[in-house]
């Protein structure tokens, strides 16, 4: 057992554990653990990752279907099936300055989605994974200004006021919203959502339809597919990745196939 002592303490851990030859890495904590723990085992194709859920968010396991009993996690984790899945790697730059990159298994974004995570971070979590992220994104939104953005999908570019852009691996972000319904971890594609010039009126009439997935298609989205993906604007936009905060844009986002074995339910 091993026991994270400061934040990316984790990443190291998984990488030494790798090393020395483990075949299973059980990671137990929330999407920021499993984001720890994947930036130690991207590459290693002889270990598996299981996860057993004690988070907020619970985002990246929804999209496999694990579940949050510890007890069927465990099973799972124990006798579970196989799935090689696509990881992300942002290159960007850090809160620093300098340019950074990490790598990421669920959901990356840039604009509104980074401020409601680092709000979520900063205010804590009382009220739970799923009313914490609502509340957070109705307070962000309210006082946030969309901003000017340059996105590039596979040299395919778009240009215009948007609140957020995400780049989907799994289906689902901030406790629970099924932001990119049709995302498979697998296909070797990043499913990228341009959210444009919504009113607050529109976010809070939508807001529901984004549980159940079945937001889309809208007037003021976009939904492209590819492997890499470039995001700029004039003024820096906060970035996040399952759930984490590393900096800011310029961003590149770049799709690596079959980069991490994750145990999961059997058929």
């Amino acid at each position: 057992t091993f026991l994270s002592e400061r934040p990316g303490h984790l990443t190291d851990l998984a990488r030494e554990a790798a090393e020395g030859g483990a075949k299973l890495l059980v990671a137990v904590g929330g999407d920021g653990t499993v984001n720890e723990v994947v930036n130690g085992l991207a590459g290693a194709h002889d270990v598996e990752l299981a996860v057993v859920h004690r988070g907020t968010g619970g985002d990246f396991v929804r999209t496999f279907g694990i579940p949050h009993r510890i007890e069927d996690a465990l099973a799972i984790a124990h006798d579970g099936g196989t799935r090689e899945i696509d990881l992300g790697r942002a290159t960007l730059r850090t809160w620093a300055g300098r340019e950074g990159s990490a790598w990421f298994a669920n959901i990356g974004s840039a604009g509104m989605s980074g401020a409601v995570a680092k709000r979520i971070s900063e205010t804590g979590q009382a009220l739970g994974g799923t009313i914490a992220y609502a509340w957070s994104t109705l307070a962000v939104f309210a006082r946030w200004q969309n901003a000017q953005v340059t996105v590039t999908v596979d040299g395919e570019e778009r240009s215009g006021p948007m609140y957020d852009v995400i780049v989907a691996n799994g289906r689902y972000l901030a406790g629970g919203m099924k932001i990119c319904p049709e995302a498979e971890p697998d296909d070797g594609l990043f499913d990228v959502l341009l959210i444009g010039d919504v009113t607050k009126r529109e976010l809070v009439t939508t807001l529901p339809k984004i549980y159940r997935g079945t937001h889309l298609p809208h007037p003021k989205a976009e939904l492209l597919r590819g492997r890499e993906v470039l995001i700029d604007s004039p003024e820096p936009l906060p970035v996040e990745l399952d759930g984490e905060q590393p900096g800011t844009t310029p961003i590149r986002f770049e799709l690596v196939p079959r980069a991490l074995r994750v145990r999961v339910p059997g058929d």
